[in-house]
């Protein structure tokens, strides 16, 4: 009997290999999914709470919306004229811009001058890099208070009175006193204590990316401190003075946060001294309940920081190339 070489029919035949393409493109779908999986929800709170509102809000600025969020009648530009047209508006509009007029220069200059000081440290210089950043991470509203009750808060017992009677000074109310306005000192004391730090840092971060050689050249042509400072230091924080600026800039044209805590005597406003436009237009939204003017104020101070960031670019040269 002969056995033949035929295979038997239920022997199973090896499945095909997969190429290095499928393999490759199996990868890249699962690395998608997984991917598309992790961030889905990010993205759709993101385009829920932030974008579709602002849309929604946009729409609102162009209806009539009392008490109610809902869109009512289109009143076109309306809004915008009544708001433009309030006198409270137009004063709030004027301060903020004085505000930032001041605070921005006494902010940058304190920052710059401190992170100059600290990067000549040689011992400890990251106790005093951590000493100076963390106001940063304090609560507006919570150094407000502290500085509302506890350093100047007009009774004898309050630190800038204690300081100020060592002096023979009597004690001040320095919130009430609007004539002359010592409040202002409140304010901007406060602001420099919680920003200052955190400029400082990335001014530090700039000046350890300065070359060292640069200095060396200097320190051989017979430079003094004031002279390397205009000459090399300076010029070479360009980039980063521009950033800086472009933050102060917005966060000073957003100023709500202690000029609320600060003045605000309970759940309303109005008898404060000095209002921001965020001010005007939370007692406009959320008291009143005019959705639609309180909407077409939010685009109104958003238009007024883009064009103060673009002003800015335009004078200073943001992004521009150093060379």
């Amino acid at each position: 009997m002969t056995v033949t070489g035929t295979r038997p029919l239920d022997q199973a035949r090896p499945a095909p290999a997969a190429t290095p393409r499928r393999r490759r493109l199996s990868e890249r779908q699962s690395k998608a999914l997984a991917f598309a999986v992790l961030t889905a929800p990010m993205l759709i709170g993101l385009g829920v709470f932030r974008y579709v509102a602002i849309a929604w809000s946009f729409l609102l600025s162009f209806s009539e919306a009392r008490r109610t969020i809902s869109l009512g009648d289109w009143v076109g530009l309306a809004n915008y004229r009544q708001l433009l047209g309030d006198e409270r508006f137009r004063d709030s509009l004027t301060m903020i811009v004085l505000f930032t007029a001041l605070i921005v220069p006494v902010t940058f200059a304190a920052s710059l001058g401190l992170a100059v000081l600290v990067n000549r440290i040689r011992r400890g210089r990251a106790f005093f890099r951590t000493a100076f950043l963390l106001p940063a991470a304090v609560s507006y509203v919570a150094a407000a208070m502290l500085w509302k009750m506890a350093l100047f808060s007009g009774v004898p017992s309050g630190l800038a009175n204690t300081l100020g009677a060592l002096f023979g000074a009597e004690a001040t109310p320095w919130i009430q006193t609007t004539s002359p306005p010592l409040y202002w000192i409140v304010l901007v004391t406060l602001r420099l204590w919680l920003q200052v730090g955190l400029y400082m840092i990335l001014f530090i971060a700039g000046l350890q990316s300065v070359p060292p050689q640069l200095y060396e050249a200097a320190a051989l042509d017979g430079a003094g401190p004031w002279r390397t400072f205009r000459s090399v230091t300076f010029p070479m924080l360009r980039s980063t003075s521009v950033a800086i600026l472009l933050l102060m800039l917005i966060a000073a044209l957003q100023a709500f946060d202690e000029f609320y805590a600060i003045f605000s005597t309970g759940a309303s406003l109005g008898s404060e001294p000095v209002r921001t436009p965020l001010m005007h237009l939370y007692g406009v939204a959320l008291q009143d309940q005019d959705y639609g003017v309180g909407s077409a104020g939010a685009f109104l101070l958003t238009l007024l920081i883009v064009l103060v960031t673009l002003l800015q670019g335009r004078i200073l040269g943001f992004a521009r190339n150093k060379d």
